[in-house]
């Protein structure tokens, strides 16, 4: 047998699980954390279910509003002292990680080792999540709760409240909460 007949095989698998159950096309990802390091887990598999032909929606909750607000780039910070499995060059006491400056310099670190291996920037991701027809929903009650203004985020967000978000979460034949 080919690899070809393999892939053949594979797709047929597949579309044959599609048409038996359309909830195993759909995906429900609910973003509650606004730091850089959390950033990327709930965009990677958004982007990683649209590229296998999954309906994909974001939920993005509290803090994680950050992610899609349209200053992320200042939002999206990492803080050595919140995550002490963070690797750093050296080892560093946790007095010195919550001196004035380490968040930057943390944040900075991060976001080069990222450019370093090539990994998409947040920016990117959500770029590549639009193209994809990813929904990216932001908490209507959040929003209003922080003083947010639907100006504030990026072009594409929608906004609805939780029940709306549950009602397609429970349709979907997968669910995580990042």
């Amino acid at each position: 047998m080919s690899e070809s007949d393999v892939r053949r095989i594979v797709r047929e698998e597949i579309e044959r699980s599609f048409r038996r159950d359309p909830a195993t096309r759909t995906a429900a990802i609910v973003a509650s954390k606004g730091t850089l390091d959390w950033a990327y887990p709930p965009l990677i598999l958004a982007n990683a279910a649209a590229a296998i032909g999954m309906d994909v929606s974001v939920f993005f909750t509290f803090y994680g509003l950050n992610i899609i607000h349209k200053d992320a780039e200042r939002r999206l910070r990492v803080d050595p002292v919140g995550n002490p499995a963070m690797p750093m060059p050296v080892r560093v006491p946790d007095i010195v990680s919550s001196l004035p400056g380490m968040v930057p310099m943390a944040s900075a670190m991060m976001r080069s080792k990222f450019a370093r291996n090539k990994v998409a920037t947040v920016r990117e991701l959500l770029t590549e999540a639009r193209e994809a027809e990813v929904r990216l929903i932001a908490c209507q009650m959040t929003v209003d709760v922080f003083g947010h203004r639907p100006e504030d985020f990026i072009d594409g967000v929608e906004f609805a409240g939780a029940a709306a978000f549950m009602a397609r979460a429970r349709k979907a034949h997968t669910t995580l909460f990042i």
